[in-house]
């Protein structure tokens, strides 16, 4: 027998017995889950992840290999806790995948009651939420956490500027927060986009939770990890990358919602749709939509968890999620409309005449708007700020076909194109 041959029969032989032993390992595994969600215990312990690989590594003398060890460890634990997840979580329960970063997302009605269950409030809890919002909801968080600190801003993109995100900083340091301690947002997308760069931001960073009230913020920026404060009109300039340590979305908060609210988070999972899932769009098509609400979620999250996964920060796929932002966002600076009305608007210049007709029929059964009338150089002057243009062009999301989404690279011009087209069009 060969070396080579030798060496291959003994990894063979090894890879056997690694098999066993991970059995067995997750057989533990298992009765781990089994105590946590008995005593409501998080899933992921820090503290104990980096005492255990650094008490395995003891056991490699080689600093080469070492190393490679050590990414072994930690590979094996987020899979324990991805695991873990499954027994604790078995239905109603999405999980985002991102290694150390991975979270669970809870899609339950009721949720929000059990909160305490689900995250780990057995700390200081700056609880974030928006003027509009039902007061019920953020109290009701509170009554669950060992000691809970309310802070409501005011509603809609003025809550994102950065005296109201000094003013929770501020808080949270008079009130004696630490690093071990948590910031939850209890409302829509702004709450949620402050509250969660006031986490990143805060000590360089404390655990954040993410309860979003709306349907816009549940299907779409309650994940992720994008959060982000305005600058001199300019949207969501500056931001960070945060993911959650936990998302629950608890279909019942919307009961509260008024219709045009219903209709501005759907024009989110319309555009998710068209872009990336052809059999939701048939079923927007065809089915009633409200009333399929719950359904329309979990199918939207599905989407976007699986974009969020393979691009975490935005380098590539998850670029389709813009499909209808580069002139939605435009639309939006003007201050008359809401922001998935904005995007509805911004999907349409986008596509083919074919995808156009289907997506007009959509966006008018969710009570979307299908023509706007603006000032079209302000909004052509906001759309120059936007993050996503260069010196070297601008990537824009196009739909020929539903459910097959391109990023196309365009100069001004041609962007302008399109623009123009639109507003006689419209």
């Amino acid at each position: 027998m060969s070396k080579l041959d030798q060496a291959r029969e003994d990894i063979n032989r090894i890879d056997a017995e690694m098999a066993r032993l991970f059995a067995q390992r997750m057989e533990a595994v298992q009765l781990v889950a089994e105590h946590k969600l008995e005593h409501g215990l998080p899933i992921r312990d820090a503290a104990r992840e980096a005492a255990l690989i650094e008490r395995n590594c003891r056991y490699i003398e080689d600093d080469a290999i070492r190393e490679s060890y050590a990414q072994f460890i930690r590979n094996t634990i987020d899979l324990s806790c991805d695991y873990q997840r499954r027994m604790m979580h078995p239905s109603g329960t999405l999980s985002v995948n991102l290694g150390a970063r991975s979270y669970d997302i809870i899609l339950e009605r009721g949720a929000l009651h059990r909160a305490k269950e689900l995250f780990d409030l057995d700390r200081k809890c700056l609880i974030v939420t928006g003027s509009q919002m039902p007061r019920e909801y953020a109290q009701a968080l509170a009554a669950q956490c060992r000691d809970a600190v309310i802070v409501t801003v005011p509603s809609g993109e003025a809550a994102k500027s950065f005296s109201v995100f000094e003013s929770l900083c501020s808080t949270m340091l008079r009130e004696g927060f630490h690093r071990s301690d948590c910031v939850i947002a209890v409302g829509g997308g702004t709450v949620g986009d402050l509250a969660g760069f006031a986490a990143a931001s805060f000590m360089r960073g404390v655990d954040f939770y993410n309860i979003p009230t709306t349907v816009l913020s549940q299907v779409d920026s309650s994940i992720g990890g994008k959060v982000a404060i305005n600058l001199d009109g300019v949207k969501n300039i500056v931001g960070a990358f945060r993911q959650p340590k936990g998302v629950l979305i608890d279909p019942d908060v919307l009961r509260t919602l008024p219709a045009r609210q219903i209709a501005n988070g759907l024009a989110e999972s319309i555009k998710m749709a068209a872009a990336s899932d052809a059999e939701l769009f048939e079923y927007l098509e065809s089915q009633p939509i409200v009333e399929n609400i719950d359904r329309v979620i979990e199918r939207s999250l599905r989407i976007k968890k699986f974009v969020v996964e393979h691009d975490e920060t935005e380098r590539g796929m998850r670029k389709l999620l813009n499909f209808g932002h580069t002139i939605g966002h435009g639309i939006e600076s003007t201050g008359a409309l809401l922001h998935g009305e904005c995007v509805a608007l911004g999907m349409l210049p986008m596509c083919s005449p074919e995808v156009r007709v289907r997506l007009i029929s959509v966006l008018k059964k969710a009570g979307l708007p299908t023509t706007v009338s603006c000032d079209r150089d302000a909004v052509w002057a906001a759309m120059q700020h936007d993050k996503k243009f260069s010196g070297e062009g601008v990537d824009i999301v196009t739909v020929d076909t539903i459910g097959a989404g391109r990023i196309e690279r365009v100069t001004s011009g041609q962007l302008r194109s399109r623009f123009d087209a639109a507003f006689r069009e419209g």
